[in-house]
C-alpha cells in the first residue's frame, strides 16, 4: 500500500498499522501531514473553529517515590527526612480557594509511590478534601500510583478504583505511560509498573466509566517506531472500553525536559524540534481515531510552537495551571494566564472555551 492509499485509509478513519503510520510519519512531507491531520480534527471535533482550554491546579500530594524515575527532579527518597513532605490539609485549603477565586473547578492531584500511603490514606484524604469543598474536581493519582495503591494495599487495582471513587475521585489522569514500552521504562523508570499494568488499571477505569486521559512523555531514549507503537496501543485500549463510557477523552504528548536530571547525565538532553513535536501531534490525530480531543503541551514547547499544533491536529491547549512543579523542575518556563491563554488561542485563529474535565463549556 503506497502513502496516498494509506492517506486515504486516515481519513475514513480506519485503522492504521504500526508499519502504515511509519510510512505516513517518515515519507510524508509535514505539511501534507499536518493537512491530513487538521483534515480529521475538522470531521472530529464539533465545532473546528473553536479550541478549549483550562483553569486547573497540579498539586502534589507528596513528594516521596520509590519508583527510580531518571527524567524527574522532582522526588525524594524515603529516607531523605530533610526533603521529604506530605500535603497537609491546611496547604491544600489555601490552595484550592486560590484555585476557586481564579476560576478553577479542579485539582490534579498527583504523588509518588509513596511505600507508607495505602488505600486508607488517599480515601480519608478525598472525602476530607469534598467535605470541605464539594464544588471541586478531583482527577487524581494516575495508573502507576494506583497499581501502587492497591499492591501496598493487598487489594486488586479494581477495588482501588472502586474505593477511591467512592471516596470522591472524579477522573484519572493519564500520568505514568511515558512510552508504554517495557524496554524503554526498564531503562527510564525501573520501579515504575509495568505497561500491562498501566494498561490494566486503564481498562478497569474504562469498565468502571472513570473518565481518563492518555499521555506520552517522547525525546529521550525511545525510537520513533515505539512512540507509533504507544499510539497503537493507546487506540486499541480504547476500542476495549464498553460502548457509551468516557475511556480516554483526551491526549496530551509533551516533550522530555533534561534540566539536572539523572538522563542528562547519562547523556541524554531534550533535544526540541517544533517540527517534530508538530509532526507528533498530527500523528497521534491520525491514529487515535477513537479519541476526540488532542492537547497542545504549551509548557513544554512554548506558545508559538503550541499555537501551530493548532492547524496540525490539536484542537485543545490545555490549563492555565496555576501550580505545576514536576515538569518545571526539569526545564520547563513557560506560562500563562487566563488572558494570555485566550488570547494565545485567538492570535491562532480560533476561538477560546473555557472547559471542565470532560470537555463541558464553562463560563469565567
Amino acid at each position: 500500500m503506497n502513502t496516498a492509499e494509506i492517506t486515504e485509509k486516515a481519513l475514513r478513519k480506519e485503522n492504521l498499522s504500526v508499519d502504515e503510520a511509519m510510512r505516513l510519519y517518515d515519507e510524508l512531507p509535514p505539511a501534507d501531514l499536518f493537512a491530513i491531520a487538521d483534515t480529521i480534527r475538522r470531521q472530529t471535533v464539533d465545532d473546528p473553529q473553536t479550541v478549549t482550554w483550562q483553569i486547573d491546579r497540579n498539586v502534589n500530594i507528596t513528594n516521596v517515590c520509590i519508583s527510580g524515575c531518571k527524567f524527574c527532579n522532582f522526588h525524594c527518597k524515603p529516607h531523605q527526612k530533610d526533603k521529604a513532605y506530605v500535603t497537609t490539609l491546611e496547604e491544600y485549603a489555601v490552595k484550592i480557594e486560590e484555585t476557586l477565586r481564579l476560576g478553577g473547578d479542579q485539582l490534579l492531584l498527583q504523588g509518588g509511590l509513596h511505600p507508607q500511603l495505602g488505600i486508607e490514606y488517599y480515601e480519608s484524604l478525598f472525602r476530607d478534601l469534598k467535605r470541605m469543598f464539594p464544588q471541586i474536581k478531583l482527577h487524581a493519582l494516575g495508573a502507576p500510583e494506583v497499581y501502587h495503591i492497591a499492591r501496598i494495599s493487598g487489594i486488586a487495582p479494581r477495588e482501588a478504583l472502586e474505593r477511591l471513587h467512592a471516596a470522591g475521585l472524579d477522573s484519572l489522569p493519564g500520568a505514568g505511560a511515558e512510552i508504554l514500552c517495557d524496554e524503554v521504562r526498564r531503562r527510564i523508570s525501573p520501579g515504575k509498573p509495568t505497561v500491562a499494568q498501566w494498561c490494566e488499571v486503564m481498562r478497569q477505569a474504562h469498565r468502571m466509566n472513570l473518565p481518563t486521559s492518555a499521555t506520552m512523555m517522547y525525546g529521550h531514549v525511545e525510537t520513533v517506531r515505539q512512540r507509533i507503537e504507544h499510539l497503537v496501543l493507546i487506540r486499541d485500549l480504547q476500542a476495549e472500553r464498553p460502548e457509551g463510557h468516557y475511556g480516554f477523552i483526551a491526549f496530551i504528548p509533551w516533550i522530555f525536559c533534561s534540566d539536572g536530571t539523572v538522563l542528562e547525565s547519562e547523556g541524554i538532553r531534550s533535544r526540541f524540534s517544533p517540527v517534530e513535536y508538530l509532526r507528533t501531534i498530527a500523528i497521534s490525530r491520525i491514529i487515535l481515531n477513537n479519541i476526540r480531543n488532542i492537547q497542545a503541551s504549551w509548557l513544554t514547547v512554548g506558545k508559538a510552537t503550541a499555537q501551530i499544533a493548532l492547524h496540525c491536529g490539536a484542537n485543545d491547549f490545555g490549563s492555565i495551571m496555576i501550580e505545576e512543579n514536576v515538569v518545571s523542575s526539569a526545564g520547563a518556563r513557560n506560562s500563562f494566564d487566563a488572558e494570555g491563554i485566550q488570547r494565545a488561542i485567538r492570535e491562532a485563529g480560533f476561538t477560546p472555551q473555557l472547559r471542565d474535565q470532560l470537555y463541558r463549556k464553562r463560563e469565567l
